[in-house]
């Protein structure tokens, strides 16, 4: 009866691996979504005919790694707020880097889950998200406009909530 997160894409995200007949779990859109299907075939001769495809395809395969490494140590490690904060700091990098900006300073950010997705992504309940949201509003960490826009009029004071260093490595 629960649901298990293993993962967040966010656009320009790889979805399935090219030499694989079935995937081990399913996606759900918890937004509007526009997927390009490549057939396997085709897409396997594009790769070995276009080395840097495939060097680009591995450099996001490292990428998800990178991800499901700091999604465990969010898991594992963090007090509910520093989850929370950490959250939309991902969300926060991921939405500069495609707009090629570096974060920082005053962003607004969509966030791509509801507050129920976010707890069930972060391993936390619905009720402790929302209670984590209202206090980095009231202290000034975030802003809200309207139920997923979020404005953060200070990415630096963010990161230092989410116990992330200012690149999104981690303190010791």
């Amino acid at each position: 009866g629960r649901t298990q997160m293993v993962g967040l894409l966010l656009p320009s995200d790889f979805l399935g691996r090219p030499s694989r007949d079935v995937a081990a779990y399913n996606a759900t859109a918890a937004t509007r979504v526009v997927m390009c299907c490549f057939r396997r075939k085709p897409f396997e001769q594009m790769m070995r005919q276009t080395p840097h495809v495939a060097h680009r395809l591995l450099e996001m395969t490292l990428d998800e790694l990178d991800a499901a490494r700091e999604w465990m140590l969010l898991l594992g490690r963090k007090t509910a707020r520093e989850k929370i904060a950490s959250f939309i700091a991902i969300i926060a990098r991921r939405e500069a880097a495609l707009l090629k900006r570096n974060p920082g300073g005053r962003m607004r950010i969509e966030l791509p889950l509801t507050r129920e997705a976010m707890a069930d992504y972060l391993g936390l309940t619905l009720e402790t998200v929302s209670r984590q949201i209202s206090a980095l509003k009231r202290d000034g960490v975030i802003e809200l406009e309207g139920k997923r826009t979020i404005v953060l009029p200070d990415f630096g004071r963010l990161v230092e909530e989410s116990g992330d260093d200012a690149d999104g490595g981690y303190f010791s």
